[in-house]
């Protein structure tokens, strides 16, 4: 006998419209989500994902509409219900885990209110029964005390804490479908395996099946049943995961494949491993911030850190939010002086200069930042920002200046086509290139990287990555690559660095902390790396079997 699938989506197109114009960004997309199936729309930013999974809930953006197609939810067509039709069935029927847990929530609400209220909405109970309704959800997501928390605001929680809250409002009603929509892109790898495994075992108890949205082929590979692969709005394939990871299709499908970092052989070690030319020399490295109230006068955020990295090599400082590696970096360039410790580049002890000497050598140290969105001037034009730094350290004429930065945006793969464009006309992957040659126009010999492609999708993010790799090859760059993401440190880093609550609990050449970790805590970010069901070729076994088994399955 046939089940009825929980959301049936067919021949679905969707546009946008923009002044007098509409643009179709789906084209005659067709799927379907079986009870307790877990199905992965998977492709890269702009492939149509998101927008096809807002449809399925009634929450297409204002100039959105359903050109074609229709959209059942149990078998109801409800492509073009009102919004307050579709009120009735948010949270009962269907529900959404979002992308970022830290404007998801409202800031001046409890948490404990905030939770109640899709009951209240619902007219599920008493507030008696909905107040211990909230409690016991909290309980289940691991957000204890649970009366605590209750009581507490978004702004006292951790990301990670932020998505318990998020999941317990998206199961609360125990809907028939919940849409997770990059669920657990913006946490650490840790993290991201305790909320998917949440969800996991919240859908394994009530049935409940999950669409879930990510860029992440590793993350779908490991908890998905079907993959939906998109690009440009068109479904380029679909099937079993294994099916469809064992024998891709489509081109498309083979490049996401090859481009997952999860995936990505370690690099091979390089002459220049042998050396004893060093870039950077830390010893010692302690940093304490002053803490006001309480008994504490001082915080430990990096304590007695060390290592060193040989020129034209690159060196990873791997760990979770709050390890203490952006206190490290943040020494390392010369932003803040630490308590103690020395910190050499070059030859030359950083924690000795100040003022305008300082100032000077920066320019032998650059800092490429997290978020290509944020770290660029809206106001500037490409040429503007890579100039600027020239203007700051270098007084040369102002033909050699603008010399100088067509000859560095070539060097990053940019056309002179990009100079006179603002930021907001560039891609992501487009930004992060221009910040790169800001950061290189000053012939800097070292780089430090502060999770410079954690906020690109796969393929751009492997664009990034091998363009880095060419830069270091053609001018002798050393790196200093900050990450929480264990896949990528693999891919490209010859020695390594982990950081856990401020101290080193692992380091040294990239194959041996891999193979070989000294510490729990290394093995339990080993283990939280997804991706392993992805076929690979020539890729030496991980330090440590999962302990659990990878896929969603009931």
């Amino acid at each position: 006998m046939s089940v009825t699938p929980i959301l049936q989506v067919d021949d679905l197109s969707i546009a946008y419209k923009t002044g007098d114009r509409e643009q179709r960004v789906v084209h005659g997309v067709s799927f379907s989500v079986a009870p307790g199936e877990v199905v992965a729309l998977v492709g890269e930013s702009g492939s149509g994902k998101t927008t096809t999974a807002q449809a399925t809930l009634g929450l297409l953006a204002g100039n959105g509409r359903v050109e074609a197609g229709t959209i059942r939810l149990n078998g109801t067509d409800i492509t073009h219900w009102s919004q307050k039709r579709l009120d009735s069935i948010r949270g009962a029927v269907v529900s959404l885990i979002p992308q970022d847990p830290g404007s998801s929530l409202n800031p001046v609400r409890t948490i404990g209110a905030q939770l109640a209220e899709v009951m209240q909405i619902h007219k599920r109970g008493d507030r008696k029964a909905i107040q211990a309704r909230v409690i016991e959800l909290l309980e289940r997501v691991g957000l204890t005390p649970a009366e605590m928390r209750a009581r507490q605001y978004p702004h006292e929680l951790s990301g990670g804490m932020k998505q318990r809250v998020l999941i317990a409002i998206a199961v609360a009603l125990k809907p028939a479908l919940i849409v997770a929509d990059e669920p657990t892109s913006a946490l650490d790898v840790t993290v991201q395996r305790r909320i998917l495994d949440l969800i996991d075992e919240l859908r394994r108890e009530s049935g409940t099946a999950v669409l879930l949205v990510t860029h992440d082929l590793g993350v779908a590979a490991d908890r998905a049943d079907r993959l939906v692969v998109l690009q440009n709005g068109r479904i380029q394939e679909q099937g079993a995961v294994k099916e469809v990871l064992a024998t891709p299709r489509s081109a498309y499908t083979r490049r996401l494949l090859a481009d997952a970092p999860s995936l990505g052989k370690p690099r091979p070690a390089r002459a220049a491993a042998e050396s004893q030319d060093f870039a950077i020399e830390v010893t010692g490295l302690t940093h304490d911030f002053p803490v006001t109230g309480g008994e504490a006068k001082s915080f430990r955020a990096v304590d007695d850190v060390s290592f060193k990295v040989r020129r034209g090599t690159t060196h990873a400082i791997v760990g979770e939010s709050g390890s203490g590696k952006t206190t490290a970096i943040r020494s390392v360039v010369g932003f803040i002086k630490p308590t103690a410790g020395r910190i050499l580049i070059d030859g030359v002890d950083l924690t000795t200069l100040k003022g305008e000497a300082l100032r000077q050598f920066r320019k032998h140290i650059q800092l490429v930042y997290q978020n290509p969105y944020g770290s660029l001037d809206p106001r500037q034009t490409i040429a503007r920002i890579v100039e600027e730094p020239l203007l700051n350290f270098e007084p040369i004429p102002a033909a050699d200046r603008a010399r100088k930065v067509r000859d560095m945006l070539a060097r990053v793969g940019l056309s002179e086509s990009f100079l006179e464009r603002h930021p907001r006309a560039l891609s992501g992957g487009q930004r992060q290139r221009v910040a790169i040659a800001r950061a290189l126009v000053l012939d800097p010999r070292v780089l430090v990287l502060d999770e410079a492609v954690s906020a690109l999708d796969v393929t751009v993010q492997a664009q990034i990555l091998s363009l880095l790799d060419e830069l270091q090859k053609t001018l002798g760059l050393t790196y200093l690559f900050v990450s929480h993401d264990l896949a990528v440190v693999r891919q490209i880093s010859d020695t390594v660095s982990v950081m856990h609550k401020g101290r080193q609990v692992d380091g040294g050449p990239i194959e041996t902390v891999f193979g070989r970790p000294d510490s729990a805590y290394t093995r339990e970010l080993i283990e939280a790396i997804p991706g392993r069901s992805l076929p690979v070729t020539d890729l030496p076994a991980l330090a440590v079997p999962p302990e659990h088994p990878s896929r969603l399955s009931p």
